[in-house]
């Protein structure tokens, strides 16, 4: 007896010895969404087979799965929100993953899941009806966990007639590297451009992921690599899957016993290669074999290095357009971060027909009529970090007055303006005697017991109080906010920089 239980300590000890570090993790939490049933417009037949699919995907690869049909915008929040907590509760090893199969739009240069129950009839109505990716994205970096995984399949074309011609398409670009380590990002084509929703159970981007996170001990990377070559070749180029990694460890879907692997450390840095050290690799290969190799690494400079080495139809068209889309989004990018007149111009001056420039223009007519800070206050706003290392300095009172309220105080005038004088009555006044100035201390008449108390003076009306400085958002709590209503803008902790402080 005690041999046989002596070789099953063994057995279990030399599995454990031999897993990966994916499997050693203390815990897996994954919610995945299919909003399939949406009511305003045509319903979408695959995303709710894609999250089934995903979710038994999951299950198999050790994670607890929360899955989730149809939801509105206080549904979705509500299940971001609560998977939020699951993650908190396992601790800071755990791995959070969020899987997302619907309709998703960039409004303003900001990206949205839109729920079921939107019925948007302008632009303006997408940002209270709809859920703001930065806020799940924040959300999650609220919660100490080990990394955060988030796949979209939600750049399906949009879908509403009244703000198609005004909105940009597809997804905004964002940069993980910009937000907390330990960061991938998906969707399941380019940014700017629109997924295809596929033909058969699965879309194109859920089937070949499905297909290539169940290899076992392929990491993370490699099998996105395989997955934009995958969709790309099913699509015949019309879709490439991208992604974004801020990742500092290996994570691999489904483990392996290798012992080699099970030895891996912190991911060492690779270096990015040159234009010229991808033309160099990319010389004489078959033009279907190098479109392979680039579109599976998916680097900018890989891309620029195809198409000076290859022009022919139909990869050397399809990796021009590529690369033409990407560095209008990482302009995109750039003028929406920086948020300013010139920065919305400059990228107009370089894209000026592009499905960006009715966004473009509209947000440089609202920053051109936003309140304007006047000079002084300016002035006052910028001298006050200086100040603020300090609290302001209380001013004596004078006791002979008795207990006196601070607002009761004539507050320092400003230099702009000079408050006007006002002629003070005193509170006990006898006839002969001349009038008094204001402000003087109680003091007592030669010659009467009489004790004359004069008032302070009341404040100007001309005067506003000292300047006040406007401090940049502070993040409270971990909640996750419905666009401009229900949440606001940049709601726990700001990680990734958007105009509104994502």
């Amino acid at each position: 007896m005690f041999r046989h239980a002596f070789r099953a300590a063994l057995l279990v000890g030399g599995l454990l010895a031999g897993l990966t570090p994916a499997l050693a993790e203390s815990s897996r939490l994954a919610l995945v969404i299919g909003q399939s049933a949406y009511r305003s417009v045509t319903p979408l037949p695959n995303p709710a087979n894609d999250a089934k699919a995903m979710a038994k995907m999951l299950e198999e690869a050790g994670f607890d799965v929360t899955t989730a049909a149809d939801l509105s915008q206080r549904d979705l929040n509500r299940e971001v929100g609560d998977f939020a907590g699951k993650v908190a509760a396992r601790g800071p090893d755990t791995v959070a993953l969020v899987f997302y199969a619907g309709h998703g739009l960039q409004i303003d240069g900001e990206n949205y899941l839109v729920p079921v129950d939107v019925d948007p009839r302008r632009e303006a109505d997408i940002p209270l009806q709809a859920v703001r990716l930065n806020d799940l994205l924040n959300t999650l970096n609220a919660v100490p966990s080990r990394m955060r995984i988030l796949l979209l399949d939600a750049c399906r074309n949009n879908p509403f007639p009244a703000i198609t011609a005004s909105a940009g398409r597809g997804l905004a670009l964002i940069d993980s590297k910009s937000g907390a380590p330990g960061t991938f990002l998906s969707y399941s084509t380019s940014p700017g451009a629109e997924a295809e929703d596929g033909n058969g159970a699965n879309s194109p981007y859920t089937t070949a992921l499905l297909q290539a996170a169940r290899e076992p001990g392929l990491p993370i990377e490699e099998a996105f690599k395989r997955v934009r070559v995958a969709v790309n070749k099913a699509t015949e180029g019309r879709q490439t899957p991208w992604d974004s990694s801020s990742l500092t460890e290996d994570f691999r879907f489904i483990g392996t016993t290798d012992p080699s692997a099970a030895n891996a450390g912190p991911r060492p840095v690779v270096a990015k290669r040159s234009v010229d050290e991808w033309k160099r690799s990319l010389q004489g290969k078959p033009i279907e074999a190098a479109n392979e190799i680039i579109v599976g690494d998916g680097s900018v400079e890989a891309y620029e290095a195809f198409v000076t080495l290859y022009t022919a139809p139909p990869y050397g068209p399809q990796a021009r357009q590529w690369l033409d889309l990407h560095n209008r989004m990482a302009a995109w990018n750039e003028a929406v971060l920086i948020n300013t007149v010139a920065s919305y111009q400059g990228f107009l001056d370089r894209y000026p027909d592009s499905d960006l420039t009715p966004t473009a223009r509209k947000l440089i007519e609202r920053l051109r009529n936003r309140p304007v800070v006047t000079p002084v206050v300016a002035a006052a706003n910028a001298a006050i970090p200086a100040a603020a290392a300090a609290p302001p300095p209380v001013a004596p009172i004078n006791t002979a007055l008795g207990p006196t309220c601070p607002c009761s105080q004539t507050p320092p005038a400003r230099k702009a303006e000079t408050p006007k004088r006002v002629e003070e009555k005193p509170v006990r006044k006898r006839a002969e005697d001349p009038p008094k100035r204001a402000g003087r201390p109680t003091r007592r008449d030669p010659g009467d017991d009489d004790v004359v108390v004069y008032a302070p003076a009341p404040p100007s009306r001309d005067y506003y109080g000292p300047p006040v400085r406007v401090a940049p958002p502070v993040s409270i709590g971990i909640g996750i906010g419905g666009g401009y209503g229900g949440g606001g803008y940049g709601r726990g902790p700001s990680n990734y920089p958007t105009r509104r402080g994502y």
